[in-house]
């Protein structure tokens, strides 16, 4: 039906326009070396460099996020299956408190 095409172009504007909104611009410094490379990827695949970078950033924090360490410390804080599973004393705790608090100042 004609009416969905419609539809799922109005969605994907909505979508687009509502990432657009949460987008912040930000100035800071980056090797040569470094912009080279994204100028060569944002040719490559036909993006200005502009819109290479926020995806690179996002999914590069996304990862790391995925594999920050978990560090056991000494202290059980519950029981899982008759297992203890302790309280993480690596760098999780304090990343995840400090994102909550920029979250609240960004909100």
């Amino acid at each position: 039906m004609p009416g969905n095409h419609i539809d799922t172009l109005l969605q994907q504007l909505e979508h687009e326009s509502h990432r657009r909104s949460r987008l912040q611009t930000i100035t800071l410094p980056i090797e040569q070396e470094d912009l080279v490379r994204l100028q060569a990827l944002a040719e490559v695949y036909g993006m200005d460099i502009t819109e290479l970078t926020p995806v690179l950033l996002h999914t590069i924090l996304t990862d790391i996020e995925a594999h920050m360490p978990y560090k056991p410390g000494k202290k059980v804080i519950r029981v899982e299956d008759d297992e203890p599973i302790y309280e993480d004393v690596g760098p999780t705790p304090r990343y995840l408190a400090a994102k909550r608090k920029h979250e609240k100042v960004c909100a």
